[in-house]
């Protein structure tokens, strides 16, 4: 007989373990929703507001100065669930242990959520009662469906004016096509929200209003008005479950009474196969609901025994499949997904551990160098306070301190186990500036400085522009990058002045055109002769310069054949109409004349220079933009 999954040591066997990321567009309310989580959890004692700067995950100065989640940040809470029925005082049933994962709602921190949910179980996607299914809400919810993350909807905000509960399930069935059904539908809404009604056991919960912080309330029978939406509800939510879940659907068929229990286990089953999408309303800054959003997770989001194991592919060889279930005595894989650079411990790797465990002190390979990693230190993260931990077991995530060769989506892994896990994917930037730092001791930090933020953020790009010499620094929006200056001064030290940078137009010639120079200089001594003659005519687009020589009466020596065509091709460098690289172009020198004594090869280089630029004023120049 098998010892099972779980190591004997762990304080949370993998049945009773959730990861989850909560996500939604900017502003819906994720990071509140986070700090009541932690609050009714007993991780913290005070509930911080985003307002105020004080929200437990929004822990950068950036995201305390403007009020917005810039990088995800992880947190760990312990949960009981709520005893049936009676006054809900008291919590009991098994501790659950919850790892949650705060992700940006800014659509220039997409990656913060692509890479948050490639190694999440499960997600709570939020929106907000009055505005709905908003685009980046379309973006997270495209991104877990690649990732097939198991869903949650809470909406949020019920309190607000305009807030209409019906109108965003129906919103979130329509734009994102999900066979959403609410499972707890809030009683009232604006400032007559007063709780929730449970869908499948047809109670009330009742907040009370002398508890602002929503710790207490009371479980009452359903009113007549609010019988006839949960009875709606219920048998929607059954006919949903008899087409997705085949043991109800035969249940249903032979007539058998269907339970509350066989509800929950089936409504489980249709959410971890992403069948069916529950639904949650109520508000998070008024303390409404929360806790039974909590019941919620438990029960309806998968542990990581319940998801599809974690699949590779061998090092070597990309057609053959390994997979690696979630088991404590299984061989350690792991995938890096998020790199930091913290100002008190250096540099942090987080990891989420598919299967086997890793102590402190093991040696791992990375798949990637196929080197081996000494795992000097390892801590549970809570926000930005670390935890220093011995052992780090299956389905959990924690970080590394230190491990120098070790990159975003670097698959971390036992000697001899064969495996390369899918890392996940960013999109290119869209935007760039030119950076340049203010005074010579800034010149020297400011690359290192950049270089380590390139690796922390996969979507952050520095290069050097060849022709101005600029650093270049592109990302996902302008708020991206502004947010990169910001933490080059706060974390680095490094001032910079930034500017747009300098775009690489070209220009060009649109028509034939003739140009002609005679350089006559008498100095009193040996003077300066060189005649130039040569037509100029626009090339295709792409076939850069083309040079034909059609000199046959000896016109021109062939001693300064070349320095004819060297001055020619340095005329390019500098078009007349901005002074951009010119392209394009096709010449032929066509005719001229020299002197016995004063012509020299520096002569017919000047003379050919300027007889370009006498057919570039006549040739139709134009600029040309890139492409």
């Amino acid at each position: 007989m098998s010892a099972g999954p779980n190591h004997p040591d762990r304080a949370f066997p993998l049945e009773r373990t959730r990861n989850i990321g909560i996500a939604a567009h900017i502003d819906a309310g994720k990071t509140t929703l986070t700090e009541r989580i932690l609050f009714y959890t007993g991780m913290i004692h005070r509930i911080g507001e985003v307002h105020d700067g004080a929200a437990t995950t929004d822990w950068m100065e950036q995201e305390r100065d403007r009020g917005i989640t810039i990088t995800s940040a992880a947190v760990t809470c312990e949960w009981k669930q709520l005893e049936e029925g009676g006054v809900h005082k008291t919590y009991t049933g098994d501790t659950q242990r919850i790892n949650i994962i705060d992700t940006p709602g800014h659509v220039d921190f997409t990656a913060e959520v692509e890479r948050s949910l490639r190694v999440l179980d499960g997600a709570v996607v939020v929106f907000c009662g009055v505005a709905g299914v908003q685009p980046q809400s379309e973006t997270v919810w495209r991104q877990a469906t690649k990732y097939q993350v198991p869903r949650i909807v809470f909406v949020n905000k019920m309190d607000r004016v305009g807030a209409d509960f019906d109108a965003v399930v129906e919103d979130v069935r329509e734009k994102l096509g999900a066979n959403a059904h609410p499972i707890l539908v809030p009683i009232g809404a604006e400032e007559d929200l007063k709780g929730q009604i449970d869908v499948i056991s047809g109670k009330a919960i009742l907040y009370s209003d002398d508890d602002l912080l929503g710790s207490t309330y009371d479980v009452a029978e359903l009113s007549e008005d609010q019988k006839l939406i949960a009875d709606a509800a219920r048998d929607s939510l059954i006919e949903a479950l008899v087409d997705a879940d085949e043991e109800i659907g035969l249940k249903f068929l032979d007539e058998e009474e269907i339970t509350n229990a066989d509800i929950k286990e089936a409504l489980r089953r249709a959410t971890v196969s992403n069948k069916i999408v529950p639904v949650v309303g109520g508000s998070a800054f008024k303390n409404k609901g929360v806790q039974y959003l909590l019941d919620a997770v438990v029960d309806y989001l998968p542990s990581p025994l319940e998801v599809v194991p974690a699949q590779g592919t061998q090092i070597d060889d990309e057609s053959a499949l390994v997979e690696a279930p979630a088991d404590d005595n299984g061989k350690f894989c792991a995938l890096a997904f998020k790199l930091w650079s913290d100002k008190y411990v250096g540099k942090l790797v987080f990891i989420r551990v598919y299967s086997g465990t890793v102590s402190k002190g093991d040696q791992v390979f990375n798949s990637r160098t196929g080197r081996k990693e000494r795992i000097g230190r390892l801590i549970q993260i809570q926000s930005n306070d670390h935890k220093d931990i011995e052992t780090c077991y299956a389905g959990d995530i924690a970080a590394i301190v230190g491990p120098k060769n070790v990159r975003t989506g670097d698959t971390l892994h036992a000697d001899k186990f064969d495996i390369m896990l899918e890392p996940p994917a960013f999109p290119d930037p869209v935007i760039s500036m030119a950076v340049e730092p203010k005074t010579t001791a800034d010149s020297e930090r400011l690359a290192d400085a950049l270089s380590r933020l390139a690796e922390e953020d996969p979507t952050f790009v520095v290069s050097t522009d060849e022709e101005t010499g600029q650093t270049i620094i592109a990302g996902m929006g302008e708020l991206h990058l502004e947010i990169i200056q910001s933490r080059l001064e706060a974390e680095y030290s490094v001032k910079t002045n930034a500017g747009k940078p300098q775009i690489a137009y070209r220009e060009t010639i649109t028509s034939g055109a003739s140009g002609e120079y005679k350089l006559v200089k008498q100095t009193g001594g040996k003077g300066q002769y060189g005649h130039v003659i040569l037509k100029a005519a626009p090339s295709a687009r792409g076939k850069g310069f083309t040079f034909n020589n059609r000199i046959v009466g000896g016109e021109i020596p062939k001693e300064f054949f070349k320095a004819v065509e060297t001055g020619i091709r340095e005329s390019l460098n500098n078009g007349v109409i901005m002074g951009y690289p010119v392209v394009d172009v096709h010449v032929d020198l066509i005719g001229g004349s020299s002197h016995d004594v004063d012509s020299n090869e520096q002569a017919f280089k000047i003379a050919a220079i300027l007889a370009m630029r006498d057919a570039f004023q006549d040739g139709g120049s134009i600029l040309l933009e890139p492409v």
